[in-house]
């Protein structure tokens, strides 16, 4: 059995529980002891403080995969990485889902977003959970109760309100900015735009990169993780802000690429298995264990989600349950080949990671499961050595790899960055198809829709396709069209103002200096 690489503590013990913060940014910890007390008592409880930050995006709630930070009637459902694949998975091109209920239907097809959808009440109300409690956290340790190594501590906990942010960001394009300077404050928190939670997320991360430690235990943020996520921000800038920051993305995507020690795994599986936490490519999970982190919104989602006992064998994938709920559909696995023989013969081995007995090629119907192939990729077993099945997944979620790293320089390349070569972006991109077993491709084949689709052959499933189709100019309008895009099997354009998500009803009524997008 794997074991957490942090220490995620029993809460009860130390005397501390989390209050949900949905309508609230001024919700503080209900405490036995005050956090400034419980430091000052026992400075090592900022271990256990630290790890639930680290653990909102991972689990629903402290107490097990019933319990929920945030509120909803299904506690699993509310969970961060589940709100992240639900949101940037589903609403693109690979990945449906056939439940249809209490709106993923309108995610899976992109139709009809409401800003009554819990799911994305779910991510935003996360964003602003994890927000606060970061704040509180770093209000104690900046008014007076030591710590040792108190700046790393600090430096970690900005991180992780950053990776909140980005999410803001990225996905709803508008928000409040709140710090550990507002936790006394009765005002409402005016709206900040895009361009004003960017330069924000962008200053925490140039500040944090000078101070956090270059390694760290595995799971937690060192400089090369915030490096990436600053990489990835400038990667989408022209996105976020109107004007394009290709050459600051380049200058941290090299930094991690010939600073951080990783390594591609030899073999891809190594990145998905339950035995993970061993590839030397992952340079930032979100941890999981079936044991001791129990969660129906961390890999479980993923893996169990992706499984049905009607047509495959679960134990195959360390996995005593199938729910039988998200298939791929031709725009990932036709990637590999445009006809199901075409696929079987590709020399690519991520072309074979989805299940094709019993399924068809063609989803005429998302809400059928034998319609689409089930994407095997992330598996509850080991790699190496033997592996039992549990009911929950430990296999951690890889949120930044290598790979990824290597196709964000040869975007940058493409796109003509300072600092950049197209050879050595070339380089990079075989290394990635060599390990698949995939042709090299050639110089000339080396530009922006090679790259767009070596990503999806890559990264899909991974909680990026989303944003990458808005980067490429590919999600709304009918430059790009995919299985039922726009609620119909072939496909149709969609508007432009799904490029973010409506804001909540919800937060809308918390606060009435946020405004609703466009076109909700």
């Amino acid at each position: 059995m794997k074991n957490l690489r942090l220490k995620l503590i029993g809460f009860g013990l130390i005397g501390l529980l989390f209050a949900s913060c949905v309508n609230d940014l001024d919700t503080k910890p209900v405490v036995e002891l005050s956090l400034d007390q419980l430091l000052a008592n026992d400075p090592q409880a900022i271990e256990g403080l630290l790890s639930k930050m680290y653990g909102t995006f991972a689990l629903s709630g402290p107490n097990g995969p019933g319990s929920a930070d945030i509120s909803g009637p299904d506690p699993g459902e509310t969970a961060f990485l589940r709100g992240i694949i639900n949101l940037q998975d589903f609403t693109a091109d690979a990945i449906k889902n056939r439940w249809g209920d209490d709106g993923l239907d309108q995610l899976t097809t992109t139709k009809g977003w409401t800003p009554n959808n819990k799911f994305f009440r779910y991510l935003y109300d996360r964003v602003y959970y994890t927000v606060p409690q970061t704040n509180n956290i770093l209000k104690v340790l900046k008014e007076g109760v030591d710590v040792p190594n108190e700046e790393q501590y600090i430096s970690e906990l900005r991180f992780l309100r950053s990776l909140a942010y980005y999410y803001m960001i990225d996905c709803f394009g508008k928000g409040v900015i709140v710090t550990e300077n507002d936790l006394n404050s009765t005002t409402a928190v005016p709206e900040s735009n895009r361009t004003q939670l960017f330069n924000f997320v962008e200053s925490e991360l140039i500040d944090i990169e000078g101070k956090i430690s270059t390694t760290n235990t595995y799971g937690r943020a060192n400089k090369s993780v915030v490096r990436m996520l600053l990489a990835k921000l400038y990667l989408n800038a022209e996105v976020y802000t109107g004007t394009a920051r290709y050459n600051d993305a380049a200058i941290y995507i090299k930094k991690v690429i010939d600073e951080g020690g990783y390594t591609l795994a030899p073999n891809f599986l190594a990145n998905f298995s339950g035995d993970n936490n061993t590839s030397p490519e992952i340079i930032f999970p979100l941890l999981a264990d079936a044991v001791s982190s129990q969660s129906y919104g961390n890999t479980t989602y993923i893996v169990n989600g992706s499984l049905s006992s009607d047509t495959m064998t679960l134990s195959n994938y360390g996995a005593l349950q199938g729910w039988g709920g998200h298939r791929a559909t031709k725009a990932w696995y036709g990637l590999f080949g445009s006809t199901p023989t075409a696929l079987d013969a590709s020399p690519d081995s991520r072309a074979h990671l989805f299940w094709k007995n019993g399924h068809t090629y063609e989803m005429n119907d998302y809400k059928i499961w034998t319609n689409g192939y089930p994407a095997i990729k992330f598996r509850n077993s080991n790699l190496s050595g033997g592996s039992g099945s549990t009911d929950f997944s430990g296999t951690d979620f890889p949120l930044f790899r290598l790979a990824d790293a290597y196709l964000m320089y040869a975007e940058c390349a493409v796109r003509g960055a300072t600092g950049t070569t197209t050879s050595q972006a070339l380089t990079y991109v075989n290394d990635i198809r060599d390990r698949a077993g995939a042709t090299p491709i050639t110089l000339t084949e080396l530009n922006l829709d090679f790259i767009i689709d070596e990503r999806g052959r890559e990264l899909n499933f991974e909680g990026h396709r989303r944003s990458d189709l808005i980067r490429f100019g590919k999600f709304a309008g009918n430059t790009y069209i995919w299985p039922w895009k726009g609620g119909v099997a072939g496909g149709q354009a969609i508007s432009a103002n799904y490029n973010l998500f409506p804001i909540p009803t919800t937060a809308l009524q918390a606060n009435p200096n946020l405004t609703q997008n466009p076109g909700y």
